[in-house]
């Protein structure tokens, strides 16, 4: 079966903002994909391209990405005649179409629309779901499917926020509950007691939404923080069968070699920023005194030498999970594997720009005996891919953000479904979300 038309339309993500939607028509029918876009974009990613004119969208315009798949991407595509079966192949197609090396020609935004729609056709033409056609194109173990163990970032920090919160997200993971479905359940009443706490002491605002549905109060620091949720979990009755994830992001607090916890303050004073060392203590410290059970970028994507030298000391308390400074990037995921910076890769599909190398990403983690958690971003839509994916790859970790909003309750609602399907051939990660070979 080959692809008849090809199309791009500028929709909008969950910031407001303009990103790029690509329909794949074949005989089959018409398959849709639209691209989510982070609030981060280091150099290690590829590019999320934009048109730059500040007369439109404040520069975050997207025409030329769909332009680029309407002119450029579709007439070759389909004058190359692929199967849309044939992933790979297809996902080859696009990035020597492009020829630079982090998709900066076509826009990884561009190609990545494409390559998801094409993968919903094939799907389609074997009359598969698309976590099937996934496990399939993977060529992994696929009975029992794993049902992935849900991150729930309920409280918003770091560049999420409009408070002086460092940490970027603060999440809850059910990791006791029976099913996913459950693990929703619990998620959504610890998220409601911690709305109505926090409004209790801090007032009605505290409860306003940051970037990924959590709430947002105007908080100092981490403990407070980490405070107000494990009240929400013990309000809840959930001690023992959820934990706490944190993810630092510390690349954002990272200044002259040093981190800085007053980075959104215009206050901040040089003389209080922290060592490597010095932030390492306060993990551990949190560790110690919290239900901590996952650390994610606790160092800067430029500080290899505090990742290589505290890893061993994190390893065996919680999961260390390499998101910037990886980048979903195969050459730089070996890197870390071979200087053990951590042991948990985060997948993110619009870091490296087609379905293929995301694959390949995860099973170069799997390879070295990494887990891996798939990822959604920050400016996010009702696509649910990612859904898709985590069950296909068998990750057994996903994050989308807070139990709120329609664009983070799409991917899990997706997985409520394939697990309602799947029935006794899926299993709930459950407190195997770090290794889906023990499911």
């Amino acid at each position: 079966m080959t692809i008849s038309k090809i199309y791009a339309r500028i929709v909008y993500d969950s910031r407001g903002d303009p990103t790029i939607e690509v329909d794949v028509t074949t005989e089959k029918g018409k398959f849709s994909a639209i691209v989510p876009s982070g609030a981060h974009h280091n150099s290690n990613e590829c590019l999320d391209l934009r048109d730059g004119d500040l007369s439109k969208w404040n520069g975050l315009g997207v025409t030329q990405a769909v332009h680029n798949v309407n002119d450029i991407i579709a007439p070759a595509i389909i004058k190359a005649n692929l199967d849309v079966t044939d992933q790979e192949s297809v996902d080859e197609f696009l990035i020597d179409l492009d020829g630079t090396p982090n998709k900066e020609k076509l826009g990884a935004n561009a190609i990545l629309a494409v390559s998801l729609a094409v993968a919903k056709a094939g799907a389609g033409k074997k009359g598969s779901p698309l976590y099937k056609h996934i496990a399939d194109l993977a060529k992994l173990h696929e009975y029992p499917f794993v049902i992935p163990t849900p991150f729930f970032n309920v409280l918003n920090g770091g560049i999420h926020s409009g408070g002086e919160l460092t940490f970027q997200e603060f999440m809850i993971v059910p990791y006791g509950a029976p099913s996913f479905f459950e693990a929703v359940r619990y998620a959504t009443e610890i998220f409601h007691i911690l709305r109505n706490i926090t409004t209790e002491k801090y007032g009605a605002t505290a409860a306003n939404l940051g970037d990924e549905g959590g709430i947002a109060p105007s908080l100092d620091t981490a403990n407070e923080a980490l405070d107000l949720i494990v009240s929400a979990i013990k309000g809840a009755g959930y001690e023992d069968k959820v934990g706490i994830a944190l993810d630092a992001a510390a690349s954002d607090f990272y200044k002259d070699g040093k981190y800085d916890f007053n980075f959104k303050s215009k206050n901040s004073n040089p003389n209080d920023y922290l060592t490597s060392d010095q932030l390492a203590e306060f993990y551990l410290g949190l560790i110690q005194k919290y239900p901590i059970i996952s650390l994610e970028d606790p160092f800067a994507d430029q500080d290899w030498e505090a990742w290589v030298k505290y890893f061993p000391t994190f390893e065996g308390k919680v999961q260390i999970v390499a998101d910037a400074i990886t980048a979903t990037t195969p050459e730089i995921i070996e890197k870390a594997i071979e200087k053990k910076i951590a042991n948990v890769l985060l997948l993110k599909l619009n870091q490296i720009g087609t379905l293929t190398e995301a694959i390949d990403a995860a099973k170069i983690a799997y390879d070295a005996g990494w887990g891996v958690q798939v990822s959604h971003r920050s400016g996010e839509t009702e696509d649910t891919t990612i859904a898709d994916l985590a069950v296909g790859l068998r990750t057994a970790q996903v994050k989308s953000g807070a139990p709120a909003r329609s664009e983070r309750f799409a991917k899990y609602n997706q997985i409520i479904r394939i697990e309602d399907n799947l029935e006794q051939y899926a299993r709930y990660a459950g407190k195997d979300f770090h290794d889906s070979n023990k499911i």
